[in-house]
């Protein structure tokens, strides 16, 4: 199995902290967000390697971070060439680069890079394995103007998906998805089926919204905390509860 950590992004609502630096090496309670995650990935055994995908504008940031890591599992650094907003791939795009020029074909964990959490990417991993299906992380959150901002899934009784949609006004369930995303070795195929058709790029959520419609999907009850780090009074905030 591989990991794809998204670090492309260029985070320009938290300007100025990250003119200069990537969301994903900010600090939190003295420790790089990136370094949480990974923290979480190496405690999977079945991960091999694990992709960071960069913008052009901030990957020599993270060469300079991984010169920095302890070589407990190998870790490349993607740079997917792009130098601003206007002309990057996104989310879903940057799979589909890592997919082809690493020749991918193994099964997948992908997180987006700014993603700062309490639970356990292995209960997640576990999960997976017993179902051997695609599955994602949802949570349940019970602010409507939250879940208006998110993607909201619909579920059956069994933890299947059958529904998702993104920023809805009126909010069919109160569950959201979140950026992590277990995908079989046979969706990889899927997301450049996905992307000719025109798909969106952008948010690594369009894509398991079409998924759903062609195969089964489950969805991964989170069991713990999942921050979204947007502004800087958001990271002000996280930085103050990781202190207690």
């Amino acid at each position: 199995m591989k990991a794809l950590i998204l670090a492309a992004g260029y985070a320009t609502r938290l300007y100025p902290l990250t003119e200069n630096q990537p969301k994903a090496l900010l600090p939190i309670a003295g420790k790089a967000i990136i370094d949480y995650i990974l923290d979480e990935i190496v405690s999977i055994p079945a991960i091999d390697h694990v992709y960071v995908i960069s913008n052009h504008k901030f990957a020599a940031n993270f060469e300079e971070w991984l010169s920095h890591q302890s070589g407990k599992i190998p870790i490349s650094i993607v740079d997917d060439g792009s130098t601003s907003e206007e002309n990057k791939l996104g989310a879903i795009g940057d799979i589909q680069l890592a997919i082809n020029r690493y020749a991918m074909d193994d099964d997948v964990l992908i997180i987006a890079g700014d993603t700062f959490f309490t639970f356990q990417l292995k209960d997640f991993y576990q999960f997976y394995a017993l179902h051997q299906k695609d599955c994602f992380l949802v949570k349940e959150i019970q602010d409507i103007k939250q879940l208006q901002r998110m993607g909201v899934v619909e579920l059956d009784e069994t933890g299947r998906v059958v529904g998702f949609e993104e920023k809805p006004l009126s909010p069919k369930s109160n569950k959201a998805s979140f950026a992590g995303y277990l995908y079989r070795s046979d969706t990889l195929p899927l997301i450049g089926q996905y992307l000719s058709e025109g798909g969106n790029p952008d948010a690594p959520g369009f894509f398991p919204a079409w998924l759903y419609t062609r195969k089964e999907v489950l969805a991964y009850p989170i069991q713990g905390e999942c921050y979204d780090i947007g502004t800087p009074e958001s990271y002000r905030d996280i930085n103050q509860k990781m202190k207690f």
